[in-house]
């Protein structure tokens, strides 16, 4: 494949993967982040989002209640767990050993990474 081809192919499933975890955190929370990019190093897939936070958290953190903001962030996470997985797999046709997730309150950003098997 030349360097094009394979640059194409690359930004393509980046697209995907970025596209996929948004819409997921979209369908679960109410609200999907503005910003998202996915980056793709051999077994590591992670995907940095920035801005998911919906109205009501922001109410809940300006009354003293980021820790329950974060525990919620990580409920939905443990919820969307099996069909981020699966969409990753079938996206980068490898299999998910690992995912790991984050997120951060100020400022807005969150973390969903993905340990794959295999050679790319």
């Amino acid at each position: 494949m030349a360097d094009d081809e394979a640059s194409t192919a690359r930004d393509s499933m980046t697209s995907a993967i970025s596209n996929h975890v948004v819409q997921l955190t979209r369908e679960y929370t109410g609200r999907g982040p503005t910003k998202a990019r996915t980056y793709l190093n051999q077994d590591l897939v992670t995907v940095v989002m920035q801005d998911a936070l919906t109205r009501a958290e922001h109410h809940l953190i300006d009354d003293d209640g980021e820790a329950l903001v974060l525990r919620t962030r990580r409920a939905y996470q443990d919820t969307m767990r099996a069909r981020l997985i699966e969409g990753i797999e079938q996206l980068t046709s490898r299999r998910v050993l690992a995912f790991l997730s984050a997120n951060s309150i100020a400022p807005d950003y969150s973390i969903e990474s993905f340990i794959l098997e295999g050679a790319p």
